[in-house]
């Protein structure tokens, strides 16, 4: 599934830092805005311990992760929306994303140039959000022109669109993004059409310095940023991106060694991966045998068929039945013989919604 996360922010918080943490792909992390002007693109494993307990029980030929990605967006300046800085092209690359992390400076540090000159995470947030809700203002304006001489000819979709509009540009000119609004049903497909910035799930990830990574929390910078996104009902995490670029380069145990002396249990770049995955809605099933295990995306609330249609359309179109069994009754149980003599092994149908951790073995015929 391709679906992808934005990481944002004012220039020199530490996203593009960050970005090289996620992917190792080397993304420029000079000190001085617009060192990223191109968007970088990554994929990244989400990490599942699962997957290695499949492999464990299964013992297959290869296992294969499903995979994240995420994608760094040069820095945000005020008056981006009007084109300052190299505006245009930025909110343009947001608007290709499907949720924004948007990673928010919490640290001090005389020898990093702040693009405002002092260090205050709300401001720097409120001067992004503010730029996209000045985007979307502009979007919202120009479809209510083209919607308005319908409406006053009383055409029953064009009055509901016009209302529905209005009711966006109200929020947008009180600084309200469009996330936070509450729309129908019928309302919100049209609302995504729109494609609005501010209608986009978001994450704020605080990024502090490697004196507080194991404190975070009471890091008064990160208390704002969470009092901030509670309004939103948005996510906090708080990495240390400087730290989790070290441990990128390191192999597995020496990664688990250095965390444990930090006093982290889990890296900022793991959950960061797991709470972008969450924030898009996204969940992950099984295809398990002696070839490969294999973990795959899906959107949470898809049936059987699209979820076969992951692997192969022709899974899909000529779907018949979903062998499934739970990850927890699998693993209990030892081995998927001794999971259908258990009678957990159950044979689903077209109307099946599939739920994270299930080990599905479709059968289809073309």
């Amino acid at each position: 599934m391709a679906l992808t996360a934005g990481i944002v922010g004012l220039p020199n918080v530490g996203k593009s830092t960050l970005f090289n943490a996620i992917t190792q792909a080397g993304a420029e992390a000079a000190n001085y805005p617009f060192a990223t002007i191109d968007p970088n693109v990554g994929i990244v494993e989400v990490p599942d311990e699962r997957l290695a307990k499949l492999t464990e029980l299964v013992n297959p030929k290869k296992t294969i992760p499903t995979a994240f990605e995420f994608t760094d967006i040069a820095g945000i300046v005020k008056g981006a929306s009007k084109g300052e800085g190299l505006g245009n092209q930025f909110l343009s690359h947001i608007r290709q994303v499907d949720a924004i992390c948007q990673v928010v400076r919490c640290f001090q540090d005389e020898n990093i140039t702040h693009v405002s000159g002092k260090i205050d995470p709300i401001d720097d947030i409120e001067t992004i959000n503010l730029e996209l809700i000045l985007a979307d203002l502009e979007t919202v304006t120009k479809r209510i022109q083209r919607v308005e001489k319908l409406a006053r000819q009383k055409d029953k979709e064009a009055v509901a669109e016009f209302d529905l509009l209005t009711k966006v540009k109200d929020g947008l000119e009180s600084e309200m993004p469009v996330r936070a609004l509450e729309f129908t049903e019928e309302q919100q497909k049209v609302v995504k059409g729109l494609h609005l910035l501010t209608s986009k799930p978001t994450l704020y990830v605080a990024n502090v310095s490697e004196e507080d990574i194991a404190n975070g929390q009471e890091n008064e910078y990160v208390q704002k940023v969470r009092e901030y996104a509670a309004n939103e009902n948005a996510e906090v995490i708080v990495v240390c991106a400087k730290i989790e670029e070290e441990i990128a380069e390191l192999d597995q145990d020496e990664k688990e060694m250095y965390l444990e002396e930090l006093g982290i249990s889990e890296s900022g770049l793991d959950q960061l991966i797991k709470a972008s995955y969450q924030l898009l809605g996204l969940a992950t099933y099984f295809t398990a045998g002696e070839q490969e295990v294999r973990a795959w995306t899906f959107r949470k609330g898809i049936k059987a068929p699209q979820a076969a249609g992951i692997i192969h359309t022709d899974f899909e179109r000529g779907f018949i039945r979903a062998e499934t069994v739970s990850y927890d009754d699998l693993i209990e149980a030892g081995s998927m013989a001794q999971a259908r003599e258990n009678g957990k092994v159950r044979l689903e149908g077209k109307d099946y919604i599939v739920q994270d951790g299930d080990v599905i073995h479709f059968r289809f015929n073309v």
